[in-house]
């Protein structure tokens, strides 16, 4: 294998680290989590030695992954039994054909949240002299594999041709949808420099059918719903992304406020019916309560021909999940109470995504249990929406290998009415939920899927893959504050 990324092997395969998307602040790892790596590394040099294979070698082959998620096994364990684990065979960690059939998969992966960044766009044109947004990556290797001479080159590495790479090579990623974050009209020329990028990974791509993309509207400020038309004629949205808690002067609102339903409403009238709201992982003070999703349910009843699509799930970072408590405010259980308050049964039409929310539960397999447990049984088993918030998180082969793997211990299974993590739950998540909403031709799942260029190119790449195993989003609080003030 020739490997430019990561030739020594220093990083795992499962990135089990403090990195955020940017919408919340970096939560350290505990020791526990320190110990899980340690392992993890430990026990991937000690395999790869009894394998006869060099270390990186290793940690590229799924005996590496399963190697790290028995290391994270291993260190939950010592702290009691745990209600979420890793189903990972112990002989995984040295039978290859063991470890693929644990970790490997052939499940049609629709991812619903994704990002990047342009990094020739308008806005590094419009930066202060010297200024080095998300200057971390060029500071401890991440991005070595992009620099050059200019200043700025190393933002490559969240760039379209990156993101293909992460997401279409060395994931099993099918399809994805590409979301956008919060910005003021005077702020919009990174948005535009954005969609005209997305329009470049589709042509790159051979075709609409790898991508799909979300409307941006905040409607509590002038100009974005009255922009609603062009964005439905001109880029095909298939969804509108809005952030009940963000406002150009500070102030959020509710779906069943004025804006809200002024959103809604001119989204039935294009006849793009998937309003898809930013809830939970609230990225500061800034209206705190409208990250809650006290509104769903009320919404979800008004307007039963609408879908809404609840990205993040509501779930915050700063409290534990366990079983359902109606008395809690926010978080996943507000969603739950906002929905059974309003009579909005499992299976209507609201659903659960999982961006930012299943990779920071992967930290916790007791939350992670309770967590998706709750969301099945309020939202249903066919309303939960795979998304990954990749690229900010690297290839997000590792959230798709950690769900594959993941059950709800039989014990809390009993105890609360969770389901159990079978494969065909999984297929429903992985990706068939999210074709009753983002519907794909038929011609397209049979024939381009499965034969056009991206699938040629990925069954060539896999005879001598190259991830990084990297992850580019903000680590620590100082890092997190610069790509806020994106100058920094």
């Amino acid at each position: 294998m020739n490997h430019r990324h990561d030739p020594d092997g220093r990083r795992l395969p499962v990135k089990l680290d403090s990195t955020t998307n940017g919408e919340f602040t970096p939560v350290p790892l505990a020791p526990v989590h320190h110990l899980a790596n340690r392992l993890a590394h430990d026990a991937a040099t000690a395999n790869a030695k009894r394998l006869g294979l060099g270390r990186r070698g290793f940690l590229v082959s799924a005996c590496g992954a399963a190697t790290t998620l028995l290391g994270m096994n291993a260190a939950y364990a010592r702290g009691g039994p745990r209600g979420g684990y890793f189903d990972v065979p112990q002989d995984a960690a040295l039978d290859l054909e063991l470890a693929r059939a644990t970790v490997d998969g052939g499940e049609f992966i629709f991812d619903v949240q994704g990002h990047f960044v342009n990094p020739t766009g308008a806005w590094t044109r419009k930066l202060p002299a010297g200024a080095r947004p998300l200057r971390q990556f060029a500071a401890d290797g991440r991005c070595d594999v992009h620099r050059g001479p200019g200043e700025l080159d190393y933002l490559r590495c969240v760039g379209p041709e990156q993101f293909v790479k992460d997401v279409f090579l060395d994931s099993d990623t099918d399809l994805m949808v590409l979301s956008f974050v919060p910005s003021t009209r005077e702020g919009e020329p990174l948005t535009i420099e954005e969609a005209a990028a997305t329009a470049q990974i589709v042509e790159q791509l051979d075709g609409t059918h790898r991508l799909y993309v979300h409307g941006r509207v905040n409607p509590n400020q002038k100009g974005d719903l009255e922009g609603m038309d062009e964005l439905a004629a001109r880029h095909r949205i298939s969804a509108w992304k809005t952030y009940t808690q963000w406002g150009p002067d500070g102030a959020g609102f509710w779906m069943d406020d004025d804006p809200g339903l002024a959103l809604i409403e001119k989204a039935r009238k294009l006849g793009v019916k998937n309003v898809a709201i930013h809830k939970g992982l609230s990225f500061g003070p800034q209206s705190y309560e409208h990250s809650t999703c006290r509104d769903i349910g009320r919404v979800a009843r008004r307007f039963p021909d609408v879908n809404f699509l609840i990205y993040h799930s509501g779930f915050v970072t700063d409290k534990v999940e366990g079983p359902y408590d109606p008395k809690r405010s926010d978080g996943i259980d507000a969603l739950c109470t906002s929905l059974a308050e309003n009579g909005i049964k499992p299976g209507a039409n609201v659903y659960a995504e999982l961006g930012s929310t299943w990779r920071f539960l992967m930290r916790d397999p007791d939350s992670a249990a309770h967590a998706l447990g709750k969301l099945f049984r309020f939202c249903g088993p066919d309303k939960v929406l795979w998304g990954t918030d990749s690229i900010w998180y690297g290839s997000p082969q590792d959230q798709i290998q950690a769900f594959r793997t993941f059950q709800i211990d039989p014990t809390l299974r009993g105890a609360h009415g969770y389901p159990e993590l079978t494969p065909s739950l999984r297929a429903k998540v992985f990706g068939l939920n999210a074709l009753e909403i983002y519907p794909v031709p038929k011609e397209v799942l049979d024939k381009h899927v499965v034969k056009d260029r991206v699938s040629l190119a990925r069954a060539e790449y896999r005879e001598d893959p190259d991830p990084s195993f990297a992850t580019y989003g903000p680590r620590t609080r100082r890092e997190f504050l610069n790509l806020k003030a994106r100058g920094g």
